[in-house]
């Protein structure tokens, strides 16, 4: 404050021509103090000054440099927008009165439901799998006796998708000569793999006999017609013991492909195992 009364002591001083004036007013501002001095008005009245006119500024095309007719003068604080002391608010929507609730969403059409959650690829589905033993009571009466059954299912979308397993796990379960394992997924479509884990129902009360048959039937649909050849390997720690390939053609059926493996004869080495 008191460098700022210094100051303006000087610029007053500069103002005054005679030294009478001078001498008048270096007493007057020795009776006043800093807060004075630095006032404009108040240094003006005490010393008895006259205050020099300024032109005024010549504002931008923004800002109006004077006053309108009728308006508020510059002595005034006008500003060019009102600033609210609020903050604006969006207008408030209706309230829903009603609402439908959202469905399952459902994945693009070109996947299809079974497609990750059952035994299947992009072009074969697997529909039924079965082991069995039936005996011949009368030429019209059967009784038979499932070792294994893997029926067909109905999935939804809703469906969790299949548990995924690294197939470098079960590599040492199957041989590795040609046509192995690891050489059949590498060549792909790895899409195509599965690993079924079941329980197999041994408890039959038919006695094994000449009248005993033993057999395996499946079911496969695909959206194409193509001959199928179905490799059936027994594998015993990590060797091939004994394999079964049967060629298969497609009916249509309904607009599907449908190939069907009816009744046919176990292996010799599954029976007595």
């Amino acid at each position: 404050m008191q460098v700022l009364a210094r100051r303006k002591a000087r610029e007053i001083q500069s103002k005054l021509k005679d030294q009478a004036s001078k001498d008048k007013a270096l007493q007057n501002m020795a009776a006043m103090s800093s807060a004075q001095i630095v006032s404009a008005t108040a240094m003006q009245s005490k010393l008895g000054i006259t205050p020099i006119p300024q032109a005024p500024y010549p504002g931008t095309a923004r800002f109006w440099p004077g006053p309108l007719p009728g308006q508020p003068g510059s002595s005034q604080d006008v500003k060019p927008f009102a600033q609210p002391s609020y903050s604006i608010q969006p207008p408030v929507p209706p309230p829903i009165t009603s609402y439908e609730p959202l469905g399952p969403l459902t994945p693009p059409a070109t996947i299809p439901v079974w497609q990750d959650r059952t035994i299947a690829s992009s072009k074969l589905r697997l529909l039924e799998y079965s082991a069995f033993v039936e005996v011949q009571r009368d030429p019209e009466t059967y009784n038979k006796h499932l070792f294994v059954h893997i029926g067909q299912t109905n999935p939804s979308y809703n469906d969790p998708l299949l548990e995924a397993v690294d197939i470098r796990q079960i590599y040492d379960k199957f041989p590795e000569k040609k046509g192995g394992l690891k050489e059949l997924f590498e060549k792909g479509p790895q899409n195509a793999f599965f690993l079924v884990k079941f329980w197999a129902d041994l408890n039959s009360n038919i006695q094994d006999g000449p009248g005993a048959f033993y057999g395996v039937s499946s079911q496969y649909t695909s959206s194409e017609n193509v001959t199928i050849t179905c490799s059936t390997k027994v594998c015993s720690f990590g060797k091939q013991v004994v394999e079964k390939v049967e060629t298969e053609y497609a009916r249509l059926e309904n607009g599907r492909f449908v190939y069907r493996i009816h009744r046919s004869p176990m292996c010799e080495y599954m029976i007595n195992f």
